[in-house]
């Protein structure tokens, strides 16, 4: 008799993540996994989705996100939701909500606050605050439902701060019974369905009162009997880092740390997950972290970097921070004005735009990131303005200085002018990381290096100054379809990266393959029309907060679990998406 599946692809080109070419055939689901892959499949769905033309991938896994928090005030777990990821990862960098007690909970959320940069006004009025453990955590989010599933690690922030109180955030050496009760609760976490622990190493990871983040200088016999803890357990865990050497610090930091995270990773067997951005201090040091990494193997051990698939930094604009935040009468017209539009059609003003061109700097406001906006005519050769192609490797010639230089005007008058054309919502790309060179060259052999993994995509942090989520998009739109200045990447490998090289690192191998059995997460993607959409600013989170999010169009449908979340680049209601209890 003809067999009936839930959902039935047709047609699609399949890329099914493990690496091997891509082939014509159908797709079927079945309560919640892949029952049958071959040409011309037999017999009904209840739905079917025709996918002639068109790419048929895994879900994407994201393994690097800061959703720990967005997680109970919004259910699309949004830009995420946007580019094709079906599984994502929270509690990076160290930091999360559990354990806490609730005279820890404010300090908690101004860590994320001043780390992530995620407003504690919307945390505090978004956050339940359901429990005190960390079960009791994985237990509120087992209760809600998303348009993805997600899974956690275990925050050293949260751990240190519930042993040792004001001893753990002063970053005091812990005593031999604090190690051993923030080991027990880190094998606690994992028992309870923890994909891991993460760690903080970086020295610019502070609290709002400058101190570094709680676990930062952590001795290595606090980070080794955590480690050991977690590997008793027998579970497949990862030990992620936020690794030292991505900020700019001495780079023989960053070399020293590789060294503790070798031995431990050789003697409890865990991979070790850290985070490798290419510098402008030290544009080289990637190359020897991801060495030593491979090198790591020569003892057993498993050191994967951590990688982004484009330039890392901050988008500024009129929307987010920018050089005349400070100007007397900027500030009056930002204070009266209703909407980004109403302001820009007022800076346009020729009058207006002699006065804030020709005044000093007033008192700031306090916000942390306002001078960051005078780096656009501070440094104009690294600040490129985000045309309509969005063009994440530009030349010199379109960088703030090329621009200002063709024009012969100064590179302040170059910033204004865009900044307050399009209604305001002109942004301008700041690299920070990965573009030293000026091109994706080192990203490229960053990708390619068998000791890296796609991730840093920090969904749901730096919530006005970055938008990398989108980068799962990228990977195709870019890599695969549309770089112009140099070699690209096969649909195949683009696509295995994305989805069973990161599901595989955090042991969630029942999924990020298209093969007979595994979880029925799909994308169904318009390979030639996929592109992303400009970054936007939106006010919708709690307690009136803004955001910065990033589309794309191309996504035909996105499935988490057999249930279509998104089709033709629009969300449907459907939350299929739970909590993953460990590794799977």
């Amino acid at each position: 008799m003809p067999t009936h599946y839930d959902l039935l692809i047709r047609g699609g080109t399949l890329v099914d993540g493990t690496g091997r070419a891509a082939f014509t055939a159908d797709l079927a689901i079945q309560n919640g996994q892949i029952a049958a892959i071959g040409a011309s499949l037999p017999g009904t769905a209840t739905e079917t989705l025709d996918a002639t033309g068109l790419v048929v991938t895994p879900g994407f896994v994201d393994i690097h996100s800061h959703y720990d928090g967005q997680a109970f005030f919004d259910d699309t777990l949004a830009p995420s939701n946007a580019h094709g990821i079906t599984t994502v990862v929270l509690g990076s960098c160290g930091i999360g909500f559990a354990p806490a007690r609730e005279a820890d909970h404010d300090l908690l959320v101004t860590t994320m606050e001043s780390v992530e940069d995620i407003p504690g006004d919307v945390l505090r009025a978004g956050l339940p605050w359901e429990w005190e453990t960390f079960p009791e955590y994985l237990d509120a989010l087992d209760r809600r439902g998303f348009a993805m599933d997600v899974a956690t690690q275990v925050g050293h922030v949260a751990i240190r701060t519930y042993v040792m109180g004001a001893r753990g955030i002063a970053n005091e050496k812990a005593t031999a019974a604090d190690v051993e009760k923030m080991a027990a609760l880190a094998a606690e976490a994992v028992e309870a369905g923890a994909l891991g622990f993460s760690t903080s190493r970086v020295k610019a990871h502070v609290t709002l009162a400058g101190d570094p983040v709680p676990g930062t200088t952590a001795a290595e016999d606090e980070l080794f009997a955590i480690g050991r803890a977690i590997a008793k357990t027998g579970r497949p865990v990862v030990f992620q880092v936020a690794e030292a050497g991505t900020d700019g610090q001495d780079p023989q930091d960053a070399i020293s740390e590789m060294a503790w995270m070798r031995r431990l990773s050789a003697e409890t067997g865990l991979p070790v997950s850290f985070l490798v951005l290419q510098s402008l201090s030290a544009p080289d040091l990637w190359k020897e972290l991801l060495d030593l990494a491979l090198d790591a193997e020569k003892d057993g051990a498993k050191l994967r970097a951590q990688i982004a698939n484009r330039p890392f930094g901050m988008l500024l604009g009129l929307t987010t921070r920018h050089p005349f935040m400070k100007r007397p009468t900027y500030k009056r017209l930002a204070a009266k004005c209703a909407s980004v539009a109403e302001l820009a059609r007022e800076l346009r003003r020729p009058e207006v735009r002699e006065a804030i061109l020709s005044e000093a700097d007033a008192e700031g406001s306090g916000d942390k990131y306002e001078d960051i906006g005078q780096l656009a005519v501070m440094m104009p050769a690294m600040v490129f303005p985000l045309m309509d192609d969005l063009d994440y490797e530009p030349t010199a010639d379109r960088s703030v200085d090329g621009l200002a230089k063709a024009k012969g005007v100064t590179p302040v008058e170059i910033v204004y002018d865009l900044m307050t054309g399009d209604e305001g919502r002109q942004m301008f790309l700041l690299p920070f990381f990965n573009y030293a060179g000026g091109d994706h060259e080192a990203i490229l052999e960053m990708l390619n290096h068998p000791a890296a993994v796609l991730g840093l995509g920090d969904g749901g942090a730096h919530l006005a100054t970055i938008c990398d989520a989108s980068m799962p998009t990228y990977q195709l739109s870019h890599w695969v379809k549309g770089r112009a200045r140099g070699p690209k990447l096969s649909l195949e490998r683009a696509v295995q990266m994305q989805t069973h090289d990161t599901a595989a690192l955090y042991g969630l191998t029942d999924r990020g393959t298209l093969e007979v059995g595994k979880r029925g997460d799909v994308n169904v993607i318009d390979l030639e029309k996929l592109s992303l959409l400009p970054p936007r600013l939106v006010q919708d989170l709690p307690a009136s907060g803004s955001r910065l999010l990033q589309g794309a169009v191309g996504y035909a449908a996105t499935i988490v679990g057999g249930v279509v979340v998104r089709k033709d680049d629009r969300d449907t209601g459907a939350r299929p998406g739970r909590l993953v209890r460990g590794a799977q």
